[in-house]
């Protein structure tokens, strides 16, 4: 359990830096796309979270994000609300991560802050484990 430990407090460290930017009201652009680095960081910290905690915890061995997320709705970690909410956000990870487009920069850096309400609640039910 020591790994899932460690793999929930890096998480939420994640989660805590990118919270510092998503409350900015007219961030500058340096602030914008470090946000969004921030964003997909821990996106890929909070993932891999619930992939550890799914193998540890519920004996579910999966590879890559969306099966996690759908996973994590199986066994009450995201209600289905928010595991649609999580498929869509990984959708926009993945688009941040590679390509740089400014228009889609800005429409991306506009939803991190419902992200990052979507990435709390899911950390916390990460963090509080089986009912």
């Amino acid at each position: 359990m020591e790994r899932l430990t460690q793999r929930l407090n890096q998480a939420r460290q994640a989660l805590t830096s990118l919270q510092e930017l998503t409350g900015l009201e007219r961030p500058t652009l340096v602030e914008r796309d470090a946000a969004i680095q921030r964003f997909e960081y821990t996106v890929e910290a909070l993932w891999k979270t619930a992939q550890l905690t799914l193998s540890r915890r519920y004996g579910v061995e999966l590879a890559s994000p969306k099966p996690v997320v759908r996973a994590c709705a199986q066994n009450g970690l995201l209600d289905e609300v928010d595991a649609r909410a999580a498929m869509a956000m990984i959708d926009d990870r993945n688009l941040t991560a590679h390509t740089y487009n400014a228009p889609l920069a800005a429409s991306i850096h506009g939803r991190l802050a419902s992200h990052a309400e979507l990435l709390e609640r899911w950390l916390t039910a990460l963090e509080k484990g089986p009912e």
